[in-house]
């Protein structure tokens, strides 16, 4: 009798739905020839008791088999493989650094524009790269595309050097360009340093009102450099006083002074400590904020952003995936200037 406890494998660290893994694992083994024709399916009872997963899990799993064509039932017997012919589904590996507001719209503009052919293995690596290198051993020869976004709190050589050992053919970058990795692979990222000093310049006049312009970068975060490069130069151009702040600890607020803040837990604490010192914002402090969500067009009469089309970016990775594209895709930066400025 085959071990399906070992040939089903189900990994509590992926957002992929235990009924999707389960389906994915019977698929390959029927393709791997560890499923034969005519071999009968564990019942649903044992599966559920042996994985410890709901019923209607393995239920769900057996009916997406038998709609796909390689799996029946017989009533009484339960559930066998009735063929072995078959497409296997277009399968993408798909990494998230972290889960948040802009994460999700480009997860949501991704997967829309891939539909229901393509099946998505997703997973949160936490910016960890012992995480990361966890999740990817031994899976990308089961995917057709691997789609990552690579930002890291340690260890970035090491992480570097893995994606660099991935088949170029299957590697898709999303929102950062990585010059350590090599050869003929796709990515549609931002341009970290070009996209803040050309929205600070959208933005010279508001910011004219204005003496010192901070910005809040903290220390030992995934956030590219060269956000502070193209920060530096534009407040250099146009004679800006300006420093940069790890956090907001020991900050005296000071009037004439413009922030820019990267981080959304940061946004809560400058608003917060700005209102108590009972300045305005608007005219006696500016704020920016990086990356554009729903929420920050009502928060005090809205907050003034700059931000990646996130949309987009998971649309053209998309578009990259399905039409099997090559190369490095900058996606364009949109300000947003609201009462905060």
């Amino acid at each position: 009798m085959k071990n399906y406890l070992k040939i089903i494998e189900i990994n509590e660290y992926s957002k992929t739905p235990k009924y999707l893994q389960i389906f994915d694992s019977i698929l390959n083994a029927i393709k791997t020839s560890e499923i034969d024709v005519n071999d009968v399916l564990p019942s649903i009872n044992y599966l559920s008791e042996s994985l410890e997963v709901g019923r209607n899990t393995i239920e769900r799993a057996y009916l997406g088999l038998k709609k796909f064509g390689v799996v029946d039932s017989v009533p009484g017997k339960g559930y066998f493989v009735s063929n072995a012919e078959f497409e296997q589904p277009f399968k993408i590996l798909l990494l998230f650094n972290k889960l948040s507001d802009h994460k999700k719209i480009i997860y949501d503009a991704f997967t829309a524009k891939l539909g229901h052919d393509v099946s998505i293995d997703f997973y949160v690596y936490n910016n960890n790269f012992s995480q990361f290198r966890k999740i990817l051993e031994n899976k990308p020869d089961r995917y057709n595309k691997v789609v990552i976004i690579p930002h890291f709190f340690n260890e970035h050589d090491k992480a570097y050097a893995l994606i660099n050992s991935l088949p170029k053919e299957k590697l898709v970058l999303v929102d950062k360009l990585i010059p350590e990795i090599s050869g003929d692979f796709c990515t549609v990222y931002e341009d970290f340093e070009n996209d803040i000093s050309y929205a600070l310049e959208e933005l010279k006049v508001r910011l004219s009102n204005y003496h010192t312009i901070k910005i809040i970068f903290p220390s030992k975060s995934y956030y590219s450099t060269k956000i502070l490069t193209g920060f530096t130069d534009f407040c250099l151009k146009y004679a800006f006083n300006y420093e940069v702040l790890s956090d907001l600890k020991s900050e005296t607020f000071v009037p004439g002074t413009a922030y820019i803040n990267l981080r959304e837990d940061h946004l809560v604490e400058l608003v917060e400590k700005i209102v108590n010192n009972e300045l305005k914002i608007g005219s006696e402090i500016g704020v920016i904020s990086y990356n554009e969500t729903p929420i920050k067009k009502l928060i005090l009469s809205g907050i003034t952003t700059i931000s990646t089309n996130f949309a987009m970016m998971g649309e053209a990775a998309a578009n990259m995936v399905l039409d099997n594209l090559k190369g490095h895709l900058a996606i364009p930066f949109k300000v947003t200037a609201r009462n905060s400025l």
